[in-house]
């Protein structure tokens, strides 16, 4: 979390590694900057010693219609609830027609809805137990749907869960289990694997010309 940048065991993993001559690159970076279709902003931290690995280069923005329209066909029909349908109208006085992805949860500052050519926002999993996030209500129960797709003909799709995952950064190979608040879990908990393997690339072709 970002908020860890400046909590005191952040500052003692920080002394530590520089009392072992680690290289450290820290900051908290945006995933979306890395091709992520999702604005997700996360704490990173490199230590390396006898050589130097920065962050990897930044990619291509990615809306989150990119990352997911082939997927779409194949998500549930689904209806809109008040509050999702009163953003709908918000958004509809002031624009024209176009693809959105309308959260079902509350309690956001940002807005509730995403045109198709932004990255989505933060897919949560909240780590206090009786927090509502995406997946679970505030009882901890599964929830059926966490967020829909409104297209402009009046379809609206429920984002599945294999949509959330693509949304993280997960290939399309990953599988996961049929129950939403273990699904969640891993999806919101994880470091974005695209990125993880970005990471894992820039590492490497660094040490590769390290010892050539």
């Amino acid at each position: 979390m970002p908020r860890y940048q400046n909590s005191q065991s952040f500052a003692i993993i920080l002394n530590a590694l520089e009392q072992e001559r680690y290289s450290v690159v820290e900051g908290v970076v945006n995933m979306a900057d890395f091709g992520l279709p999702q604005a997700r902003r996360r704490l990173v931290l490199i230590a390396s010693k006898g050589f130097h690995v920065a962050l990897p280069s930044s990619a291509t923005p990615c809306g989150w219609y990119e990352a997911i329209a082939h997927l779409i066909p194949m998500m549930l029909d689904s209806q809109l609830l008040l509050k999702q349908q009163q953003a709908l109208e918000r958004f509809l006085a002031g624009n024209a027609p176009t693809l959105l992805l309308i959260e079902r949860v509350g309690g956001r500052t940002e807005s509730k809805y995403k045109p198709g050519y932004l990255p989505c926002n933060t897919i949560l999993r909240c780590l206090r137990r009786a927090a509502p996030t995406h997946f679970t209500d505030h009882k901890g129960c599964n929830r059926s749907k966490f967020a829909d797709i409104w297209l402009p003909d009046g379809t609206v799709k429920s984002l599945s869960i294999e949509g959330a995952a693509k949304l993280q950064g997960f290939p399309d190979w990953y599988e996961f289990l049929s129950e939403a608040a273990t699904a969640g879990s891993i999806i919101g908990y994880s470091v974005p694997p695209s990125f993880a393997g970005q990471l894992f690339m820039s590492a490497q072709s660094i040490l590769k010309g390290a010892y050539l």
